[in-house]
């Protein structure tokens, strides 16, 4: 697909990123669990579009993998992540496997990360902006 640049394959990955850590499914499914509380007690502070996207991000895809990591097989909480976009070849051979879930949480972090290295604060306020204004 894409002229070899994108390929559809099929593979569980019980571990986390680049199937790091198999056999931690359930510590995994926890850090998710704790992962869309924090995101979901936090959005009701935030006023700023680029957070709320960022955040929804990973929320959606945490709770993406964590619905495969609690449903699938071999069964509860034992369950591997559906992998199925593989990069440069198939079967994950030259870039590993990954989800949709797996983009949402990348790009959600990046660019979480250029919200706070712009100092963007969950009102959307910038922090610089904010302390200026405290001290005069």
């Amino acid at each position: 697909m894409l002229g070899g640049l994108l390929y559809l394959t099929h593979l569980r990955n019980v571990g986390a990123a680049f199937s790091f850590a198999e056999g931690f499914t359930i510590l995994f499914s926890a850090i998710a669990v704790v992962v869309a509380v924090v995101i979901v007690r936090t959005a009701r502070r935030l006023r700023s579009t680029g957070w709320a996207v960022s955040l929804g991000l990973v929320l959606g895809g945490a709770v993406g993998n964590l619905l495969d990591r609690l449903f699938r097989d071999p069964g509860f909480l034992r369950g591997g992540v559906v992998d199925f976009l593989s990069l440069f070849g198939p079967d994950g051979q030259v870039w590993p496997a990954f989800n949709v879930a797996d983009s949402a949480i990348v790009c959600g972090g990046i660019l979480g990360a250029l919200m706070a290295l712009r100092g963007i604060d969950f009102d959307g306020s910038r922090a610089g902006a904010r302390s200026t204004a405290e001290s005069s």
